[in-house]
This record gives structure tokens, sequence and C-alpha cells, in this order.
């Protein structure tokens, strides 16, 4: 289930009032989130708040890092709820993580890597059992680094999460936010991005981010005459409309045509 998830929208667990219209908006995730969008004064009426019965939607809830004062309750909070994965932010060493992941057996961790040194053991936290997938916190990441959050500069780290998700043998990892509310181009180009990079879905802030991001990961309509024209070439050697196609550029085929399936369904 989390695997496949690839629009996941944040909601503060403080604002209950707000879930519902959170899993109708035409997210595949809902995170109620306890972490970055929730005040120190707050954290204890956000915990209460959690609930999994207000949607059929898988429910996500992103707890506090470890080492903060509410990270120990969150755990409590989470644990036999009915909740689909919690994510852990700040993710930075596999032991750490490992920790996590034993706290709440059978309950998915989503890694939230969000600095340097969580980048330089990504690796090793994608090898850790019970780990379902990566995902960046671009924002934070370019805080720790003091760079710009810009793509051409964060092309090395995403191509990094890519890599340590497919080495640890999890699910692609999920990109991290486009903090441009207005500005639906800008989601879509960042979502098309991660997409060509590996990555199979995005964080989403706002509601009118979903359309985009589901507009970028689902195949284009080139993709997809050019996926056909592959695998109706056969299995040997050929050259299509210029290009030559052998077994690897049909694996890609395949998968752009079982995505599209996906979306359909």
């Amino acid at each position: 289930m989390v695997s496949s998830i690839a629009t996941p929208l944040f909601v503060p667990a403080s604002k209950p009032e707000r879930f519902v219209k959170a899993a109708a908006c035409g997210a595949d995730a809902v995170i109620l989130d306890l972490e970055d969008a929730v005040a120190a004064a707050d954290k204890e009426t956000a915990r209460t708040a959690l609930d999994a019965a207000f949607t059929d939607l898988p429910v996500i809830v992103r707890i506090n890092a470890i080492g903060t004062p509410w990270h120990a309750a969150d755990l409590a909070a989470v644990s036999g709820k009915g909740f689909a994965a919690v994510i852990l932010p700040k993710s930075e060493t596999a032991e750490a993580v490992a920790q996590v992941v034993a706290a709440l057996p059978g309950l998915p961790v989503i890694a939230l890597i969000e600095s340097a040194l969580g980048l330089a053991n990504a690796r090793t936290i994608a090898a850790v059992d019970g780990v379902a997938r990566l995902a960046f916190g671009s924002v934070d990441f370019c805080a720790d680094l003091g760079c710009a959050h810009l793509r051409e500069i964060l092309l090395p780290a995403r191509s990094e999460l890519v890599l340590a998700s497919r080495l640890g043998g999890i699910a692609p990892p999920i990109d991290g936010v486009t903090v441009q509310l207005n500005e639906p181009v800008v989601t879509f180009e960042d979502a098309r991005h991660a997409r060509d990079l590996g990555f199979t879905g995005k964080l989403c802030i706002h509601p009118r981010q979903i359309a985009e991001v589901k507009r970028a990961f689902a195949p284009s309509e080139d993709e997809i005459y050019w996926a056909k024209r592959v695998l109706e070439s056969g299995d040997n050697a050929v050259s299509v409309d210029g290009a030559m196609v052998d077994e690897p550029v049909r694996i890609r085929a395949r998968a752009i045509l079982a995505a599209l399936r996906e979306e359909s369904n």
C-alpha cells in the first residue's frame, strides 16, 4: 500500500476539522502532521486528535524527530491505531531509524532524509528492515547545507535517494514539497523532474497541487505512443523511429504501460 502512494497530502493533526476535506480532494493518502505544522503548545492536542477512521485512504502520521520532547509520546499515540505508516523526520542513521521500527512493530516507516548526514547514510537507512520508502525533505536539506532550493543543485541528492532505494530493495522515493502554492506550472515541472529521476511520488502541502503532481507522474501521450510502438516491434534488436530497441528499452516501455494501467484503475 505505502509503496504505491504518489500524492500524499499534509494536514496539521491539530486541525481535525480539515481531515475529511483533505481526504476528499483527490490525494491518494493523507499525512496527519505532528511535526512542523503544529506549534509546541499544540502538540498534545494534535496527538489526541489522531484518527484513521475518517477515510478509506491510507492515513500516515509524521511524528516528531528522535531527540525532541514529543517523540516518545508520538510513538505511543500511533501504535496500534490502524495507520498505514509513519514518517520519521530527520532520519540520519540506520541505528536510530531501526529504533523507531522496533518501537512500532508491523507499522511501515517512511524515512525522511533532511540533512547531509541523512543523505550520507541513505543507503544503510534504506536497508533497515521495516523501512518502506525514503522521502526527501528538500527544504530542510537546503537549510542544513546552506544551499539554494533549486533543481540543478539538488540533483545529486535526489539521484542518491533513488539509487539508495534501489539498492535497499524498497519502493522508489517520494520527493519533497513545492513551496509555491499558487504556481501550478512549478508544481508540475518539479514533479516531472522528480519522476524523470526515478521518484514515484511527491509530498503535497495544498490540495491544488494534487492534480499537477498526478499529471506529472502519469505517462504522457508521446510516451504511451512510443511504448506501444516499441512493444509492437518484436523481440529482436531493431530500429524504431531511428533509435535502437532491444530488451532494456522494452523494459522501460512495459513500465510506462503498466503505469498507465495503474492510473486507470
